[in-house]
């Protein structure tokens, strides 16, 4: 129920009274007139304006028979002073109200009324942490790639990067063991993209087919400082190449067999596709999985693949 048509103290400008018409606030303001003497009126909901609330106003205390000695103005101006500073409280706390998210809260004002110290105002209407939507604690693990802006999901077995010197990596299996030939500690497989450049080709499949060969070297031939960590490539053999659609943009991918002096070897891939964010440039993203029983299963490459999503979706 909203407030009948009249005079309320102005939300924006408390020392002002502002016309309700019963429905919404109009432009009409005025100075505020001292009230005849009247019993409280009771307070009634009011209605939602300028994310504020208009109060009731406050009769002033009936000049007292000493009013000639100089006390009557004087308590008069002290509750006027009163009702200014409870009228700006109340907007302040209304306006300055946050939710979880960080946003105002949108709540239904209602007409100033004096509550007990130790007792909350009742409220009608759930609060925003009660409607508030909250990620389900269950949802699907995901790796973000803001500079991409791609996201890919984080499948059992793999973890966030830790104490990785590698640079643009995404994600890795979890654990290492020590290398089969060089000294240094390896890991089953490793994910990570980068932004493709003029220099690496003018398509998806030209890069795709470019990439592939720098990939499996930084991966099984030498590592940043010039070690072997698995003797060396000895021979590669195309495992598969093609077309793939990729968060919806046309890409391409090439997959290597890997040989190595040391170890199982294992298997590299490039796919390329078109981002959806900035400047929209290709991506690449390079899988490289050991071969053998403890590599990750060769499936989680086209699983990742799948389950890359642009985050604009």
């Amino acid at each position: 129920m909203t407030p009948p048509p009249g005079w309320y103290r102005d939300p924006s400008a408390p020392h002002l009274e502002r016309w309700w018409d019963g429905t919404a606030w109009t432009e009409h303001r005025r100075a505020p007139e001292a009230p005849a003497p009247a019993a409280p009126t009771p307070p009634v909901p009011g209605p939602p304006a300028y994310g504020s609330q208009p109060t009731v106003p406050l009769t002033p205390a009936r000049p007292s028979a000493g009013g000639a000695s100089g006390k009557g103005p004087k308590v008069a101006a002290l509750i006027a002073a009163g009702a200014v500073l409870v009228t700006a409280i109340v907007t302040g706390v209304i306006v300055l109200g946050e939710d979880d998210g960080g946003g105002q809260v949108e709540t239904a004002p209602t007409l100033a009324t004096s509550q007990p110290a130790d007792r909350e105002p009742a409220s009608d209407t759930p609060s925003s942490s009660e409607t508030a939507s909250e990620p389900p604690a269950d949802g699907p693990a995901v790796v973000t790639d803001q500079l991409n802006g791609i996201t890919l999901p984080l499948l059992d077995g793999w973890v966030r990067p830790r104490n990785v010197t590698e640079a643009d990596i995404l994600m890795t299996t979890d654990g290492t063991y020590d290398c089969p030939a060089d000294f240094g500690f390896c890991r089953h497989g490793r994910v990570s993209s980068r932004t493709a450049t003029a220099d690496d080709g003018s398509s998806p499949e030209a890069i795709a087919k470019a990439d592939i060969e720098e990939a499996a070297d930084a991966a099984y031939d030498r590592d940043l400082i010039g070690r072997r960590p698995f003797g060396g490539i000895e021979s590669h053999k195309v495992m598969d190449s093609g077309p793939v659609t990729v968060a919806g943009r046309a890409g391409w991918f090439v997959r290597w067999r890997v040989t190595t002096a040391k170890g199982e070897g294992g298997y590299v891939q490039s796919l390329v596709f078109p981002s959806r964010v900035g400047t929209e440039s290709p991506v690449v993203v390079r899988y490289v999985f050991d071969a053998g029983a403890d590599g990750p299963p060769l499936a989680d490459m086209d699983r990742l693949t799948k389950g890359i999503r642009s985050t604009t979706d």
